[in-house]
Parts: structure tokens; C-alpha cells; sequence
């Protein structure tokens, strides 16, 4: 339902924000200007966009802005949110991240020290990564203009192959390369006032790219699409697939790994661990003849909770569904998720 002011559900990942750029974001733009030529763009939104080079590669650019509340959490801060995330949304499209762009918008008054803090996360990340930093800018807004600091990257990357999510076929096998849900259940529990002290609950937030690169580069064009779960989880990444791919996937629920604290933490909370967000793994829709290598791939590469968690069918009837499958065999609809969730998570 249209609403006549922006909510926060509007800035969750979610039903809302995708309805929301559909309508008066993606329509305001010309057919034919939503891609360069032979790439992508807006006109299939994905993790990133892609602009085709002279030999046969493609140059991968994803941008975005993280504004997590609070900014430091336990197992990161928003400055390796911020490096982590944008690198992470290049590797998802198949492409090795090379460079990045930064804007950072601090508020007036905000502490020096947290602000150096916040850096040496981010540049560290790059450093380990071979990212370089090419550009950016810096800004402070008023007092009360801003709620302490909101960092917006632009991170570009080299792909042989573009992994490009509609590319979901009927007969895939759907991976997850860990244990979902711990970053939106650590930020979740912050923002309601549950101290984490002493608790094994912490974010995931790592770069993907010593995980799925060798993964792609190893598998190839078997693998269909890739994903990581932020905003909206595990559930808005199956849903938009489902419909851009028109098929139904079918959710083996057992299958999913969740730890068990992040299962209390949720249930505590209301909240079902598949909408919740992941900044350190990923979800791949992958050939049948080959699933079980790439499972086994990865926990050669130390992700050692990765599964088999799901299949995508072909369903001319109920096409665009995700069914949520029981330890009972008993089926459920997966809705994509609605409401603000949890707000400022990314």
C-alpha cells in the first residue's frame, strides 16, 4: 500500500523498499538508459552494475551507504561494515575487487578518536584485501543533522564472468556458505537494550572474497547466481529470485544453518532467523550435477557450516513463491519480509 511520507520499512530491504524504487525511482528512468549496452544496470537490479570492456570482461561497480546503529558492535564497527559490505557486493557478481571511492558524513561534535577508530577498520580491510583507495569525501553536517556518521562507498572490481541473479534456473540447488543471521541478531539485540557481555553472539562481517572467488573461478558457469543476505535476510534474497526467475523454491527449513544463540536471540525478539542479515556469507543457486563439490569446496575453505539448503522447481501456477519445508515434510508460503525488521543494520 502506497503511504504518503517514507518510513523506516522503506529503508529495510524488504517488500516496501523494493516497491518503493520500483515506483518512483527505477520508472523515472528511460528504458533505454537503465544499463550501458551490453551490460548491467537498473533494469535488472542486482548487487551491483556492469559495463562491458573491449576483451570480453566486464568492469563491476556497486555502490551503497551504511548508516548501522549502534556503529561499533561486537565483531566489527561501521568501518568494517562499510569495506566488507561494498566488497562483498562486487565478489557476489563475480568480479575481484580492485578499487574503492568513500564519502564519509560525519555530525558535528562527534568524537575525534571514534572517528580515527572507524578508519583504521575500514583501511585495514583493504588493505588485507589489496583494495586500493582512489577517491572520495568528507563532510560534517550540524549537531542533530545527522545521527554520528554515515559512510557511502563505491567499490569497482574485474569480472571474466558475470554471475547475474536472474540467471536462477529450474533444478538449481540452493547453497549457503555458513551460518546465517548473526549480524542482524547482534545489531538486534544492541537496539533493544540486551547488554552482550560475555556472549558468544557477534557480528559476522567479514569480505567474501577468499571464500567465493575460488569457488567461482573453480565451478564457472555452474553457478547461476550468488548473493549475500543482508538487509531482508535469507528470505528477500529466495523471494527475489523466485519472481525474477519465475520458479518456486523450496526451503529445506532443518538445513538452514542457524547457531543457537542467534536462534534464542530471535525467538526472544519475535523475529524468524531467515529475515535476518549476514555480512560475512552468501547464497548461491548452483547446478544439481555439482552442488555437493561446491559444498565441499567451501569447507575445504574453512566454511565449515556450509549446506545444501534448498532446490528451485519449475511452476507455471504458483511461479515467484518460496516454500518454507518443515523437519515434518509439512510446506509453508515464505513471504518476503515487511515492516522496519530491524532498522540502521547496514
Amino acid at each position: 500500500m502506497r503511504t504518503a511520507k517514507i518510513t523506516l520499512a522503506h529503508g529495510a530491504g524488504g517488500r516496501e523498499m523494493a516497491e518503493l524504487l520500483a515506483s518512483i525511482v527505477f520508472s523515472r528512468v528511460d528504458e533505454k538508459l537503465k544499463k550501458v549496452p551490453g551490460g548491467l544496470g537498473i533494469d535488472f537490479p542486482d548487487d551491483g552494475a556492469a559495463i562491458p570492456v573491449s576483451d570480453g570482461r566486464y568492469i563491476v561497480v556497486s555502490m551503497d551507504s551504511y548508516t548501522v546503529s549502534p556503529i561499533f558492535f561486537p565483531g566489527g564497527d561501521i568501518g568494517k561494515l562499510a569495506a566488507c559490505g561494498s566488497i562483498n557486493d562486487v565478489v557476489v557478481m563475480g568480479a575481484r575487487p580492485l578499487a574503492i571511492l568513500d564519502s564519509i558524513v560525519v555530525e558535528e561534535g562527534f568524537p575525534l578518536s571514534d572517528l580515527e577508530r572507524v578508519l583504521d577498520s575500514f583501511f585495514s580491510v583493504l588493505k588485507e584485501e589489496s583494495v586500493a583507495t582512489i577517491g572520495g569525501d568528507f563532510k560534517v553536517m550540524p549537531r542533530g543533522a545527522l545521527d554520528k556518521v554515515v559512510i557511502t562507498t563505491v567499490c569497482i572490481g574485474i569480472a571474466e564472468r558475470l554471475i547475474v541473479d536472474k540467471n536462477v534456473r529450474a533444478g538449481d540447488k540452493i547453497v549457503v556458505t555458513g551460518y546465517l543471521g548473526d549480524h542482524g541478531a547482534t545489531i538486534l539485540a544492541l537496539q533493544q537494550g540486551i547488554e552482550l557481555e560475555g556472549s558468544s553472539l557477534r557480528s559476522d562481517v567479514a569480505p567474501l572474497t577468499k571464500t567465493l572467488l575460488p569457488v567461482i573461478e573453480e565451478f564457472g558457469e555452474n553457478i547461476h547466481a550468488a548473493r549475500d543476505p543482508t538487509r531482508g535476510g535469507l528470505a528477500m534474497v529466495l523471494n527475489d529470485w523466485a519472481k525474477a526467475s519465475e520458479t518456486i523454491i523450496v526451503l529445506d527449513g532443518p538445513k538452514v544453518p542457524v547457531r543457537r544463540q542467534v536462534k534464542a536471540y530471535a525467538e526472544m525478539l519475535g523475529i524468524d532467523p531467515l529475515y535476518l542479515a549476514s555480512e560475512g556469507a552468501a547464497v548461491l543457486a548452483v547446478d544439481a550435477s555439482i552442488a555437493e563439490d561446491v559444498v565441499d569446496k567451501l569447507r575445504e575453505l574453512g566454511c565449515s557450516a556450509a549446506a545444501i539448503v534448498g532446490e528451485v522447481r519449475k511452476s507455471d501456477r504458483y511461479s515467484g513463491l518460496v516454500l518454507y519445508r518443515s523437519e515434518v515434510g509439512g510446506l509453508r508460503i515464505l513471504e518476503p519480509p515487511t515492516g522496519e525488521l530491524v532498522p540502521r543494520i547496514c
